[in-house]
């Protein structure tokens, strides 16, 4: 009688491992999914790029130093960590307000239906990649609460899972805007 209450607490704790280590790879997979939903987002954004500077290239010849900057900011796009492209995003971001304040300067480009276009694609995937942002770091939490509550933080370390960072904001993007008249 003793031997069968030992096995069928055995086969429950064995139960309830496999379903936190379940439960854990879902989440773990969740968080892989939305880091995959903002390189989607990076990708499209920088497909968009040369057109758009092509676009600005023909009216404002004279801004190359900002169109080198745009190109080599899109590079950094596909290299490194998912941090390292968010970072290298949010830089990316910050240069073509630049374009599109150089726009500003030239009507016949502000007029232009294929830069109208894109510039409203750009700002379109803007704001996806921030969902996709908001996603990652809700999937986040969820697997970093997971790994930290009681009992499955007592086999998430033995099982090798550990926690994932945040995408937060940047100095520049948290500073006061100072807006002048």
């Amino acid at each position: 009688m003793g031997i069968w209450i030992a096995l069928g607490v055995v086969v429950v704790l064995g139960a309830l491992v496999v379903s936190m280590y379940n439960s854990l790879i879902t989440r773990r997979n969740r968080v892989q999914e939305a880091a995959s939903d903002i390189d989607v987002q990076l990708k499209r954004r920088y497909d968009l790029i040369p057109n758009l500077v092509n676009t600005v290239k023909g009216y404002a010849t004279h801004e190359r130093e900002l169109f080198e900057k745009v190109t080599a900011e899109r590079a950094a796009l596909v290299t490194g960590s998912t941090g390292d492209r968010i970072k290298a995003s949010n830089e990316l971001t910050e240069t073509l307000k630049s374009i599109f304040a150089v726009a500003e300067a030239y009507p016949d480009l502000k007029a232009n239906q294929n830069f109208l276009s894109l510039q409203a694609e750009l700002t379109d995937t803007q704001d996806k990649i921030m969902a996709a942002q908001r996603f990652y770091n809700s999937n986040v939490r969820d697997f970093n609460t997971a790994i930290q509550v009681f009992p499955t933080n007592l086999f998430a370390q033995l099982l090798g899972f550990s926690a994932f960072q945040f995408i937060e904001a940047t100095d520049t993007e948290t500073a006061n805007v100072e807006v002048k008249f």
